[in-house]
């Protein structure tokens, strides 16, 4: 949101009053600027109206994202009781601790059993169609694996297996507990991040090099100078971040999906067909209505799974209907990642299908691993401490932003928008392939277009209403 430095207006001006722009053209720049001078003007009045008026939805992403990345060490805290026992001499059948956890809590239907992945960690049975638990969610019961005894049970969310207070933060920081159409803020947020960011390092770097000192300046300068120093070192994490936050967006991953889809990128599913045939995409991760006694039971299921190769952590999740397999697929999200799956005939106990992680393409790998590195579980607490350091960055950006706004107004009133026209500076070669660049991406990214068609309706009503107040007082 950096605004170009300007003069200091004098009394009277259009600019000192406070009032729109006047209806001028900026100068045009000087050559010996160098090759971004006819794009710079355009690029900064850009920025400032994304600045000012995306900046409050980048806000809450950032301050809500910041807690997210912190839940996850929050949640260790909270419920240590249910996600930790002694460590005891050796572990009980699955088939026993499943067996415990539908005493405890016999609703619904087991959807899905993680095993203790470690020593000091319980196991998880998950179960689907609980009263009283959101449908999208199952209820988490959590079982001692060496004794047998239940040790609570807990709402949860996801593959990562969020727990209430991670589940809150996480719903609120990607929909404001407002369902699909609060998705929109913060779609509308991740398609215009990457925009700013990549705006202010070309305005930065486009600067003269005196002009991008922060020691021993003051006023505007200043702020300018630590806007642009800490925007710069964190524009790379910025533009990351808005990437991976549109792979899972409503209207923009939807168009994702179809590239990959088209491109053969698709992420692929271990099909889940007892007799193996061909049913690709059949994929029972949902487990919903499954049954975890079917056929051979847990214990053979489990140990065909490790005879594959498939160490901890993994998820069992049970049979949809009479006509499906078992399927053991491993949930680690931390580097290296484990995500292979195999499917397992209820009936025999054997290896119907086999599908790595090697084997999924390359799209979907790179997908896979920055959502992971997006939601802070890729690299663990290293992670987590980057991502809320970017979100505290992005924060002061916003603040300093608005600060230097109000600055150019001279401290008391918001100062004005870049004069208009700068598009005119622009030569025909260069602002013709800009301008169809900018129209297939918007229409990729729908929630980046919209906006932007309206901040130029704006600016074009804006105009106009400058243009008529200076007939008018010329006449």
């Amino acid at each position: 949101m950096s605004t170009a430095p300007s003069t200091s207006p004098t009394p009277g001006s259009a600019r000192a009053e406070g009032s729109d722009e006047a209806p001028q053209a900026a100068a045009p720049a000087p050559k010996s600027r160098g090759p971004w001078a006819p794009l710079r003007p355009l690029i900064l009045r850009l920025h400032f109206y994304a600045g000012v008026f995306v900046a409050p939805f980048l806000l809450v992403a950032a301050t809500t994202g910041f807690l997210y990345a912190a839940a996850f060490q929050a949640e260790k805290l909270v419920y240590s009781h249910e996600l930790t026992v002694p460590v005891g001499d050796a572990s009980l059948p699955i088939s026993e601790q499943v067996d415990a956890a539908r005493k405890a809590y016999p609703e619904g239907t087991v959807s899905a059993v993680r095993p203790s992945p470690e020593d000091d960690a319980t196991t998880r049975v998950m179960l689907s169609g609980v009263e009283g638990v959101d449908a999208t969610h199952t209820l988490a019961v959590f079982v001692d694996p060496y004794t047998g005894k239940v040790r609570g049970a807990l709402e949860q969310y996801g593959s990562t297996g969020a727990l209430p207070l991670r589940t809150w933060i996480d719903e609120f920081h990607r929909d404001l507990h407002l369902g699909e159409n609060g998705r929109l803020y913060s779609e509308l947020a991740a398609s215009w991040l990457w925009v700013i960011a990549g705006g202010g390092l070309v305005l930065w770097f486009s600067r003269r090099r005196a002009l991008r000192k922060v020691r021993g300046t003051t006023g505007r300068r200043r702020t300018l100078g630590l806007h642009g120093t800490v925007g710069v070192w964190a524009a790379v994490g910025f533009i990351f971040l808005s990437a991976t936050g549109l792979t899972w967006s409503t209207y923009a991953g939807a168009n994702i999906d179809v590239l990959r889809t088209s491109l053969g990128q698709a992420t692929p599913s271990v099909s889940a067909a007892a007799s193996g045939g061909d049913h690709a995409g059949h994929d029972t991760a949902s487990g919903a209505g499954g049954d975890a006694e079917h056929g051979v039971g847990l214990d053979r299921v489990l140990a065909a799974a490790r005879a594959e190769g498939l160490g901890d952590p993994v998820e069992i999740v049970p049979p949809a209907d009479a006509s499906s397999a078992f399927v053991v697929k491993q949930v680690q999200r931390s580097w290296p990642e484990k995500q292979d799956a195999v499917a397992i005939d209820p009936a025999t106990g054997e290896v119907t299908d086999v599908l790595r992680f090697d084997d999924h393409p390359l799209l979907a790998k790179l997908t896979r691993w920055g959502i992971d590195l997006h939601t802070g579980v890729l690299f663990g607490l290293v992670n987590q401490l980057a991502l809320m350091a970017l979100a505290g960055a992005l924060i002061l950006l916003i603040v300093w932003g608005y600060r230097m706004w109000w600055q150019r107004g001279r401290g008391s009133a918001f100062g004005r928008p870049v004069p208009r026209g700068a598009w005119a500076q622009v030569p025909p070669y260069v602002l013709v392939p800009l301008m169809a660049t900018v129209a297939v991406i918007a229409y990729f990214v729908p929630l980046l277009g919209i906006p932007l068609v309206a901040f130029l309706v704006v600016d074009v009503v804006l105009g106009e209403i400058a243009h008529q107040r200076g007939r008018r007082a010329a006449v």
